[in-house]
C-alpha cells in the first residue's frame, strides 16, 4: 500500500495549496478514504456474468501494472470477495449467454479463488428487469399453477446440480428487479388479485432454494430496482410480506444507479427504513459509475454527459472511485449492522465488437466498466481494498467550486432565486447545498441582467456563489410554476391520491417538481386559477418527463368557459419535453390553467416549469 500512501500525500499537498478551481486529476491522484469501522466480512462484490462471452470474443484483462491475468484474479487482488452470476433459462439472444451450466463453471472458478458466490435467477431466456419479465419459451402458455411447479422444479434442479458438483452458492436471488413482477403475463404487477399469483411464484422459488439448503445455509434475496425510491419498496414488500405472507427470505437487494435512481441520501433513507420495517438485511446488488463519456463502438452508450450530471459524480476514474466508496459508505451506515455490502454491475464489460446486450450488438455499457478500452484495470479497482485499510490517511474533501446559478423574471415583481446551488468537490462528486442570498427575492424596474451574491456553507466555512438574473418585460403569472418553493404550494390537486412533491435528480428540472405514480388506475387534475390578468393574448407552457402510456394527458387553459388543450406525450425517464398553447385570449382578468390525466396502474412521471406569459 505504499503506492496509495504516496498518492494521498501528493493529493494532500494539492489540497493544502487551496486550488481555486477544478482541474482534471491525473490517475496518480485518485483518492479513496477508508470507511471507519467497515466490517471485515463486508461484501465487496461484482457481477461479471458477461465474462464467458467476453473471453470467447477475445477479451483480455490486465492488472494496473500491465500483467495479463484472469479477470476474477484481478478482482481478488484488489479486494473483491464476492461475485454474482445471473442465470437465464435457455439464453439465445446474448447478455452473456449465461445458463445454469455456464453459471456453474463460473462458480467453480470463483470458489477456486476463495470468492463467495451469489446466483441470480432471472426466470427468463433473456434480461429480466422492470420493462422485461418474459416467461421462458419452455414455459410459455402455462397457467399459474403450472408456473409454480416450473419455478420450484427448475430452481431445485439447478441448485441440486450445484450441490452435486460441490459448488453450493453462498447466496441465491429469486428473480431480478421484480417491481413489475415476473413471468409475464401471469405474474405481472400490479395485479387485480393484489399480487397473490405473483407471491405464490415467489414462494415456490424460495421453497426450492430452502429445500436445497435446510437451515438457511444459503441466504436468500429478493431484489428490486429504484434503490432511492422508498415508495416502490414499501408498496412491493407490504404486498409480498404483509398482504400475502411471503417472508421466508433473508435479504432485500437493491439496484442503485444514481443517474437513474436518486441521490445517495435517498438511498440511505430507503436502506434504513426497509431494513427496520421488514427486519431484513440489505445489499446494493447492482451499482455502477462512469469513468468516461467517450464511446468506442457503434452502440450509443447508456451513460453519458446527461447521466453524469444527473448522477452527481464526474465521469472520471476518480469520480468512479468516489461513487463506489459513497455507496459502500451508505450501506455500512445502515443501523444494527444490517447493511451487508454491495456488488458492482459488469465492471468487466469493456468494448469488444459484437458483445452487447443482444446478439450482434455492440456495447452500451463500456463507459461504466472498470477496465479501459484495452482491458487494463482502472485505478478505481483499488477502492475495494482501500475502504478497509484503516492505516491509510484520510484526506479532507473540500469544495472546488460552486456553479453559477440563474434566474429570470419580469419587471416590478419579486424574482425568487434558487434555494440550492450545485457544489463540486475535490473528490469529483457534486451536491446541492442551500444558498443564503444577499437579496432572496429581488425586484427590478429595468430590463437587463443583474448579479446577486450569496454563500453556501460546508463544514462551517462559507463559499461564495453568484446568481445571474435576467429581467424581461414578460412576467410569468403562475405561482410556484417551477416548484422551487419546496412544495406544491399554489396548486389545487383533485382526483386520486397519486400526486406529490419530488426532489430527485432527473425527476425535476430544478430542485423540485410535481410527481405522480400509483399502483392502481388513477385520474387527477392539477390546476391553478390566475386572477387580475391584463386583457390580451397569452402563451401557456409546461415541461414533463415520464414513462408515458396515459389514456389521457393534456395541458389545458380555460377562460370564460372556453377550454383550450394540448396533448402531452412522454417518452422515458429524464427525457424532458415542453408543450405549449399559444394565442390564448384573456378577457375579464381570469384564467384557469393546469394538466389533467387518466392512467393505468404503474404510470409515473413528473411535471415542471409551468409558464403563463402575456405575448
Amino acid at each position: 500500500m505504499k503506492r496509495n500512501l504516496l498518492k494521498r500525500m501528493v493529493l494532500a499537498a494539492v489540497v493544502a495549496g487551496s486550488l481555486a478551481a477544478w482541474q482534471p486529476m491525473t490517475e496518480a491522484a485518485v483518492q479513496v478514504n477508508p470507511i471507519p469501522g467497515l466490517p471485515a466480512d463486508f461484501i465487496k462484490g461484482a457481477d461479471v456474468s458477461m465474462l464467458p462471452q467476453m473471453e470467447e470474443a477475445g477479451a483480455k484483462y490486465y492488472d494496473e501494472d500491465g500483467t495479463q491475468l484472469d479477470e476474477m484474479q484481478i478482482m481478488k487482488n484488489h479486494g473483491v470477495n464476492w461475485v454474482r452470476f445471473r442465470i437465464f433459462n435457455h439464453p439465445t439472444q446474448g447478455g452473456g449467454f449465461v445458463d445454469a451450466k455456464r453459471a456453474l463453471a463460473l462458480t467453480q472458478r470463483a470458489h477456486a479463488l476463495g470468492l463467495k458466490v451469489l446466483i441470480d435467477f432471472h426466470y427468463s431466456d433473456w434480461w429480466a428487469d422492470p420493462g422485461h419479465q418474459v416467461t421462458p419459451a419452455a414455459w410459455a402458455g402455462h397457467n399459474a399453477a403450472r408456473l409454480e411447479k416450473d419455478v420450484y422444479d427448475y430452481t431445485k434442479k439447478v441448485l441440486t446440480d450445484f450441490q452435486k458438483a460441490g459448488q453450493q452458492p453462498e447466496m441465491v436471488q429469486i428473480g431480478n428487479e421484480l417491481k413489475s413482477g415476473m413471468l409475464w403475463p401471469v405474474g405481472k404487477l400490479p395485479a387485480k388479485d393484489g399480487g397473490k399469483t405473483f407471491s405464490r411464484l415467489m414462494a415456490a422459488g424460495l421453497k426450492a432454494a430452502h429445500d436445497c439448503a435446510p437451515g438457511h445455509k444459503t441466504r436468500l434475496m429478493v431484489h428490486l430496482p429504484d434503490g432511492g425510491d422508498n415508495a416502490v419498496y414499501r408498496t412491493f414488500f407490504d404486498m409480498l410480506i404483509k398482504d400475502n405472507g411471503v417472508n421466508d427470505f433473508d435479504i432485500i437487494g437493491l439496484s442503485y444507479y444514481p443517474f437513474w435512481h436518486g441521490t445517495p441520501a435517498a438511498l440511505q433513507a430507503n436502506l434504513n427504513d426497509i431494513s427496520q420495517r421488514y427486519n431484513k438485511d440489505v445489499v446494493v446488488v447492482e451499482t455502477a459509475f462512469g469513468y468516461t463519456n467517450e464511446n468506442h463502438d457503434r452502440c450509443p452508450n447508456l451513460y453519458g454527459v446527461k447521466e453524469e450530471r444527473a448522477g452527481g459524480f464526474k465521469s472520471s476514474v476518480q469520480g468512479q472511485a468516489t461513487g463506489l466508496r459513497t455507496v459502500m459508505d451508505k450501506v455500512a451506515q445502515v443501523p444494527n449492522h444490517r447493511g451487508l455490502g454491495i456488488f458492482y454491475w459488469e465492471p468487466d464489460w469493456y468494448s469488444i465488437p459484437g458483445v452487447g446486450g443482444g446478439v450482434g450488438d455492440d456495447n452500451g455499457w463500456e463507459s461504466l466498466a472498470m477496465f479501459d478500452g484495452n482491458g487494463k484495470a482502472l485505478e478505481s479497482w483499488n477502492t475495494f481494498a482501500d475502504v478497509s485499510n484503516q492505516s491509510l490517511p484520510t484526506v479532507p474533501v473540500t469544495i472546488d467550486y460552486v456553479e453559477t446559478q440563474g434566474a429570470e423574471g419580469g419587471l416590478g415583481s419579486p424574482i425568487p432565486l434558487p434555494a440550492q446551488a450545485r457544489v463540486v468537490f475535490s473528490d469529483e462528486h457534486a451536491e446541492m447545498l442551500p444558498v443564503t442570498w444577499a437579496t432572496p427575492s429581488p425586484a427590478y424596474q429595468k430590463q437587463g441582467r443583474y448579479n446577486v451574491e450569496g454563500t453556501v456553507t460546508y463544514n462551517g466555512e462559507k463559499h461564495d456563489v453568484l446568481c445571474v438574473v435576467d429581467v424581461s418585460d414578460k412576467v410569468n403569472c403562475v405561482t410556484n410554476g417551477d416548484f422551487e418553493s419546496g412544495s406544491l404550494k399554489g396548486w389545487t390537486i383533485t382526483g386520486d391520491p397519486c400526486v406529490d412533491y419530488v426532489q430527485k435528480t432527473g425527476d425535476a428540472l430544478g430542485t423540485g417538481a410535481m410527481h405522480y405514480w400509483s399502483d392502481k388506475a388513477f385520474a387527477f387534475t392539477a390546476s391553478q386559477t390566475l386572477t387580475n390578468l391584463p386583457d390580451g393574448k397569452y402563451t401557456l407552457k409546461v415541461s414533463t418527463q415520464g414513462g408515458g402510456g396515459q389514456s389521457k394527458y393534456e395541458l389545458f387553459c380555460e377562460v370564460n368557459g372556453k377550454r383550450e388543450t394540448a396533448p402531452i406525450t412522454d417518452t422515458k425517464w429524464n427525457e424532458w419535453h415542453t408543450f405549449t398553447i399559444k394565442d390564448i385570449e384573456v378577457k375579464g382578468g381570469k384564467a384557469t390553467i393546469g394538466v389533467t390525466m387518466q392512467a393505468k396502474p404503474g404510470t409515473w412521471g413528473s411535471i415542471d416549469n409551468f409558464e403563463f406569459v402575456r405575448q
